[in-house]
């Protein structure tokens, strides 16, 4: 059966700001308080969708929630029409308002874990929606994650859609950055790692190990499919808050640091005795603080046309020596990875998400493609007309005292009603 992975990327809200709110997160901690640029932003993530369009793969969109959030402070105990109430809330809690501003739904990476048909008991393919209840900037998207995933997915012949675990620190669940299948092509059984994170005494390891058993049961993994890795704790101290920040794999291939997993060698010798052509790219050459930094694991491997495979990377792995000579050993090297292609995602990157964060991998039959909301995949000229949207409505700066005028709030209201006309 041909099968064909489809990424679908979150388009940047137009309240993308540098608030600091993730903890763990060197970027968005290093960030804080800065001017960002949703236009722009939005803008250099589409520009992304194109390049792999233009490659000749399948490119879908996410379109972002409406913020600021108004239903939270409801439930609070706030009264009064919305701009009253979000003017009382940035006046009482400023660090509450500025969650109920976020626009990490951008980083669709977040969104779901995806379980793919061949590895399925009942054939379909399983969304698991992620309740990311680490952080409560995060958690407020769980709920239009689904109903945005239910649409798009809706026909139950061929997906299957799960709420959100239970929320508080014993499931959560971080979605698909702690997840990666590997298997001899997309249209075969593979096996699904789920990277948990254990204890440590600097930062919270946002995917509990309970949580990914959880998602494993609801996606109906078949049991010998389901493997569960720690991450390695030093990682995590390192400001590896996903997994996808060391390590990512794509078929039968996987590119990680060689501090990614605890008992890293015995887990890649297990997998090789798995999966046939099974190829471990495992880097040595540049320590973690490098790849946290420059971001190379958090990139995107994708199979084109031809059966090579390509790495899209964030621009800033040129800023290291090392790292771009580490690149240039992958693509030169007997494997199958034969191209870089760089893009600029510097607004993403600076809040703490790069290529890879940024999408939710579909792994998708031909009927299975077709059964899905064809609005939400994106075509030249739709591509254009979205593009034309982010310019003519997403504003061009935000400072942080900019997030508590009415004025921007209103801009967000316009930019959301021209995303529903555009969906049509």
């Amino acid at each position: 059966m041909i099968v064909s992975e489809v990424n679908f990327d979150g388009l940047i809200g137009p309240t993308h700001n540098y608030a600091g709110l993730s903890r763990g997160n060197v970027a968005s901690a290093l960030h804080a308080g800065q001017p960002s640029y949703p236009r722009q932003a939005a803008l250099q993530g589409l520009e992304k969708m194109k390049s792999l369009m233009d490659m000749g793969l399948t490119q879908g969109v996410f379109l972002p929630p409406l913020r600021p959030v108004t239903h939270l402070l409801h439930h609070l105990g706030y009264k009064g029409d919305d701009k009253t109430i979000l003017k009382q809330a940035a006046k009482d809690d400023r660090l509450l308002f500025n969650n109920l501003c976020s626009a990490s739904s951008m980083w669709a990476a977040n969104a779901a874990t995806v379980i793919a048909e061949f590895d399925s008991h009942d054939g379909r393919v399983h969304f698991i929606t992620a309740n990311l209840a680490t952080m409560l900037h995060r958690h407020l998207e769980a709920q239009t994650t689904y109903a945005q995933l239910n649409q798009i997915f809706s026909n139950s012949c061929f997906f299957a859609m799960h709420h959100p675990l239970p929320c508080g620190q014993h499931f959560s669940d971080e979605g698909a950055a702690n997840h990666m299948r590997i298997t001899s092509a997309h249209g075969r059984t593979g096996i699904n790692i789920f990277v948990y994170g254990e204890k440590n005494d600097i930062y919270p390891a946002r995917q509990k190990l309970r949580a990914s058993q959880a998602v494993a049961r609801l996606g109906e993994v078949k049991p010998d499919l389901a493997w569960f890795i720690p991450q390695k704790k030093e990682a995590i101290a390192k400001g590896a808050f996903h997994n996808d920040v060391v390590a990512v794999a794509n078929e039968y291939v996987l590119l990680a640091h060689a501090e990614a997993f605890e008992n890293q060698g015995e887990w890649i010798k297990r997998i090789a005795e798995k999966i046939d052509g099974f190829i471990p790219i495992i880097i040595d050459t540049i320590t973690l603080e490098q790849a946290v930094k420059s971001y190379l694991f958090n990139s995107q491997i994708v199979t084109l046309k031809d059966r090579t495979m390509a790495l899209i990377l964030p621009q800033e792995v040129k800023n290291d020596p090392a790292v771009w000579e580490t690149v240039n050993r992958i693509i030169n090297g007997n494997n199958p990875i034969k191209k870089a292609v760089v893009v600029d995602v510097r607004e993403s990157m600076a809040n703490g998400g790069g290529p890879a964060c940024l999408r939710l991998r579909v792994p998708l039959s031909k009927a299975a493609l077709e059964a899905v909301d064809q609005r939400f995949i994106l075509t030249p000229k739709r591509w254009e007309k979205l593009y034309q949207l982010v310019e003519n409505f997403w504003p061009e700066k935000i400072t942080p005292d900019d997030l508590v005028l009415p004025e921007l709030w209103k801009t967000a209201v316009r930019a959301h009603w021209a995303l529903t006309s555009w969906l049509g």
